[in-house]
């Protein structure tokens, strides 16, 4: 892609003179406009960003259809209301997360006012220990910023990331990933390089729940249902010799700040089992932090479109949620 430098070491975002055309000035419309919402206190904003993310979700037909396939799915428990209001919280979330993320590369110091680690003890003992870390953090819409944080407090962090399809927002998402000083592999160049920089000292950070297809992956229970999930994680762990310790963002509207959810240290153990154990360990971990907050969790995404043979995809099927 024009926007990118490619190098087998790292992703930088580089800016070229065709993000000037005509097509991409509503694109940096809506960037200044969220530049400017960013100077705005939280406690002013959000609510404003939250009626705007519901309608947002209520003009986003297909992005809904996938979250109440995904909901329906993964937690048939709740009721159809519940799944309503799950969604509709969601596209909230979404737009007071984005704004918060534009905010600490903007504003850094006032954000870190609102951060707030919960078992933070975790990370500082295994930074003091010297131990090799990778942290894993399933998708939420406030996925990005603990990376973002710990890189702004000097801690080498290295991510993998997927380019977005429109150039500019590709270029200015990454670049305030960039600028907090974490080393960013783009998924398309493979896992090699990520591995390399948690081998030299970098803290990793790895998102473990999209869906890669079905030849590397192994069909594991997730909710209620199942997915494929890379079963990666073990791997990892003995090649990088790191800890894996889970993470989840909870972005709080109420309070205007962010939960940063720490769990222990993954047993190495548990990931040293065959493949499918390992996948369905993953998925536990995703389970326990999604469960007391699924309106964080990024649900618009085809989280189930790879299926055992015979099964329909869940997308495909017609009588969900059909589109009027």
């Amino acid at each position: 892609m024009a926007n990118r430098k490619q190098s087998h070491v790292e992703f930088i975002p580089l800016f070229q003179k065709s993000f000037l055309l005509p097509r991409y000035w509503g694109v940096w419309l809506g960037i200044t406009t969220l530049a400017a919402i960013t100077l705005i206190p939280a406690r002013l904003r959000d609510p404003l960003l939250g009626v705007i993310g519901r309608i947002a979700g209520k003009c986003a037909p297909s992005a809904r259809r996938r979250a109440l396939i995904n909901l329906l799915y993964c937690l048939p428990e709740k009721s159809e209301s519940e799944r309503e209001k799950i969604v509709d919280a969601m596209f909230a979330t979404m737009l007071q997360a984005i704004a918060m993320m534009a905010e600490l590369a903007l504003r850094p110091n006032i954000v870190k006012t609102r951060i707030h680690w919960h078992r933070r003890d975790i990370l500082d003992s295994l930074r003091d220990s010297g131990h090799n870390v990778i942290l894993l953090a399933p998708h939420s819409w406030a996925v990005d910023l603990p990376a973002m944080l710990l890189a702004g407090e000097g801690q080498r962090m290295a991510a993998m990331f997927h380019n977005q399809s429109n150039l500019v927002i590709d270029y200015a998402w990454n670049l305030a990933r960039y600028r907090c000083g974490a080393r960013m592999h783009a998924r398309n160049d493979g896992i090699r390089p990520f591995i390399s920089s948690v081998r030299q000292g970098y803290w990793g950070y790895y998102l473990p729940d999209q869906d890669h297809g079905e030849q590397h992956s192994e069909f594991a229970d997730f909710f209620a249902t199942y997915k494929a999930t890379l079963p990666i994680v073990g791997r990892m762990m003995k090649v990088c010799r790191a800890k894996i310790v889970p993470l989840f963002p909870v972005y709080n509207s109420k309070t205007h700040s962010l939960e940063i959810y720490l769990r222990a240290p993954l047993i190495e153990d548990d990931l040293v089992t065959d493949s499918a154990g390992q996948a369905r360990r993953l998925n536990a971990e995703v389970e326990v932090l999604v469960r007391p907050n699924p309106e964080q969790y990024t649900w618009v995404l085809k989280l189930l479109k790879t299926r055992r043979p015979g099964d329909q995809e869940p997308y495909s099927r017609q009588e969900l949620y059909p589109k009027r």
